[in-house]
This record gives C-alpha cells, sequence and structure tokens, in this order.
C-alpha cells in the first residue's frame, strides 16, 4: 500500500506565536467588553427614541 502521509510533530506549534498568550486574551477581553458596552448603551438610546 503506497500512502502518501505527511506525519509532523504536534509539539511544533506551526501556527501558533505562544509568546503573547496573555495580551491575545486581555485583547480578547476588553474587545469584547467595549463591543458589549456599546451595544447596550446603542440599544438603551434606540429604546428613548422609539418611546
Amino acid at each position: 500500500m503506497d500512502v502518501n502521509a505527511q506525519v509532523r510533530d504536534p509539539r511544533e506549534h506551526i501556527n501558533e506565536e505562544p509568546r503573547n498568550d496573555l495580551g491575545d486574551l486581555m485583547n480578547g477581553f476588553f474587545g469584547m467588553t467595549t463591543f458589549m458596552t456599546v451595544v447596550f448603551f446603542g440599544m438603551v438610546i434606540i429604546k428613548f427614541i422609539l418611546e
């Protein structure tokens, strides 16, 4: 049987940059918090306009 398989060690982390994990976590957390705050105040403004 002729199988052309590419086997890589999963410890290589080819697509991962492990040096900035905390920075990525903080950016995601504060980015999502900012987005949800903007959505919340936008909905409050729309509610007051429609009343």
